[in-house]
């Protein structure tokens, strides 16, 4: 099963030897390159490598981004060649247009292998976003980590690897200072996990009837959601990826227990774009917002990537948010918290 590893994860941490976990593997299924001409295991021989699965729109690999970035500053004049592979999950993850976008906005300057078909994918018999692998200057794999956290354990590795390739590593430990959607979570207060909202993958809907795939339906949503449910208000289409808003006017509530609530969402066609309104408990969020809508609650989806709605300040209790489409043809993948 592939998927987003959601919390943070044990890992072997940084011994007198590591072990040996296989060599290096190709990067010849890569569909393009960002930042950089193809690279080979053979030509990265005598730098330490890390691999960093990723795609654009996971709230996991985001909050891992600081650090890695803040590796690469740190020792890329020392040793070290960072390798961001991404592989999508979604239908317009696999733009190599929207990938670059993400890469200019997201300051990734590393190079970064397009791997649209997932044969590096499979090539590291990897599974989850994000995964980072660790090879040494002969090009052997020394150590994983899947998901976030353990940052701590992860630069000791690295820092080892580096020494031990006759490379003068700086000691210490990085200290990012991530903004926005980077931030990480508030793991004591977080209540509700990630869901989709299409048919094929979603869990909690409580719109009455259920959801009807494929076709054009109107959809209520009940007086009340428990914890972790959902539900739809007027004219949807439920998709096997995605779910669309249909008409002006079409709302989505969630009932929530986070500090962070994200909405991966993409207009209907590039080029187009879609207002929004968020509420909070049926009130504008002011200090609440998040970094894509104003205190009122206002957005627009232009691009298609995750789109932060709610930042709360202060203590973190259930709370219903709202969003209204005011235009037409939202596409609707995911919702994340945090």
């Amino acid at each position: 099963m592939t998927g987003h590893w959601l919390a943070p994860v044990g890992l072997h941490t940084a011994a007198a030897r590591l072990p040996l976990e296989g060599r290096l593997p190709s990067f010849d299924g890569a569909t393009g390159w960002l930042n950089s001409p193809p690279l080979t295991p053979d030509g990265l021989r005598g730098r330490v490598v890390v691999v960093n699965f990723w795609t654009y729109t996971c709230i996991n690999w985001l909050r891992q981004l600081p650090y890695v970035r803040a590796w690469v500053e740190k020792y890329k004049d020392g040793g070290l060649t960072v390798i961001g592979v991404h592989t999508p999950e979604f239908d317009f993850e696999h733009d190599a247009d929207n990938v670059r976008r993400a890469v200019k906005d997201r300051g990734i300057d590393y190079p970064v292998a397009l791997d649209n078909d997932y044969e590096v994918w499979r090539a590291f018999d990897n599974y989850f976003w994000p995964a980072l692998y660790f090879a040494d200057a002969e090009g052997q794999i020394r150590h994983h980590h899947f998901g976030e956290g353990e940052y701590r354990q992860s630069e000791m590795v690295l820092q080892q690897l580096l020494t031990d390739a006759g490379f003068d590593a700086p000691r210490g430990s990085v200290s990012p200072d991530p903004h926005g959607a980077e931030v990480g979570a508030d793991w004591a207060s977080l209540r509700t996990p990630e869901n989709y909202t299409s048919y094929e993958r979603t869990e909690g809907f409580a719109s009455p009837g259920g959801m009807r795939p494929g076709t054009p339906q109107i959809y209520g949503a009940p007086g009340r959601l428990g914890l972790n449910q959902w539900a739809l208000s007027g004219q949807w289409t439920a998709q096997e990826h995605a779910t669309r808003s249909d008409a002006a006017g079409a709302q989505i509530v969630y009932r929530f227990q986070a500090r962070d609530v994200n909405l991966v969402m993409g207009p209907p066609t590039p080029g187009d774009s879609v207002r929004y309104q968020v509420l909070l408990d049926g009130e504008t969020p002011g200090p609440a917002h998040g970094g894509d809508v104003d205190d009122q609650g206002r957005g627009t989806v232009v691009d298609p990537r995750l789109h932060q709605l709610i930042r709360q300040p202060g203590s973190i209790a259930e709370r219903t948010v709202e969003i209204t489409f005011l235009d037409p043809g939202a596409q609707l993948y995911s919702f994340t918290f945090g």
